[in-house]
């Protein structure tokens, strides 16, 4: 089966930047479009459906923090964050407003091209095989819509989660009751392996517990195993 173009938007007020990487997705098969503000990007939203963003994080305006938790509001749509800044701080705040990954600038566009494809990879998989698989999936108290990606609580209320929640949910939920690594959940969720010293994934835990009402003192279903990693605390049960 022949799948869609990906629409990719990317959003950066450098105008050769802009044009450079419409150029080489475009000739990667993508549909890309571009956007220099937060304002721009607003108007293209409004006729536009996109796959991934693409987000500048300095930007003129509302910087790339802004857009990535006003998008979040409304959409899951993947979100990749482009930084100048060497500073993990930057990087850290963009994955807790719920960016999906992140790349320091100056990059190789071979290296944002990977990600794009990564990124894609995961959550198209998910859209194209929950149909064959279990769509709900229960442990501890909720459940997940694995076609809404929506975490479902014991009142039935539904929270949707972004791509990375989602994807991180689902590791632990494929290795229920096994300790895993920073590395491993790392290399799972995101299809390749952890720059050194990366402690991202400490961050995407962090979110994903307080989706499901847990603090790292207390957390009774994501528990942290002290010099080895992360377990979910849960059976896990197929139920359609």
């Amino acid at each position: 089966m022949t799948m869609t173009p990906a629409t990719l938007i990317v959003v950066d007020d450098d105008p050769e930047i802009r044009e450079l990487l419409a150029e080489y997705l475009g000739r990667h098969g993508y549909i890309a479009h571009v956007a220099e503000d937060a304002e721009s990007l607003r108007a293209l939203l409004a006729r536009e459906v996109p796959d991934l963003l693409i987000v500048d994080i300095m930007l003129p305006g509302d910087d790339g923090f802004t857009i990535c938790r006003e998008v979040r509001r409304t959409s899951d749509v993947p979100i990749i964050m482009l930084t100048a800044s060497a500073d993990e701080t930057d990087r850290i705040l963009g994955l807790e407003m719920g960016a999906d990954d992140y790349l320091g600038k100056p990059f190789n566009p071979r290296e944002l091209l990977a990600r794009i494809k990564a990124v894609l990879r995961r959550t198209r998989y998910v859209s194209q095989e929950a149909p064959e698989h279990a769509r709900l999936v229960a442990f501890g108290d909720w459940r997940l819509d694995r076609v809404t990606r929506e975490l479902i609580d014991s009142h039935g209320e539904r929270t949707p989660l972004s791509g990375a929640d989602f994807q991180l949910l689902q590791v632990f939920l494929e290795h229920p009751e096994q300790v895993l690594s920073r590395e491993a959940l790392f290399d799972l969720s995101r299809g390749r392996p952890a720059p050194p010293l990366d402690r991202s994934i400490d961050v995407h835990v962090c979110r994903l517990r307080q989706r499901l009402g847990e603090d790292a003192q207390h957390s009774q279903l994501i528990r942290t195993v002290r010099g080895a990693g992360y377990v979910l605390a849960s059976q896990v049960e197929a139920l359609q």
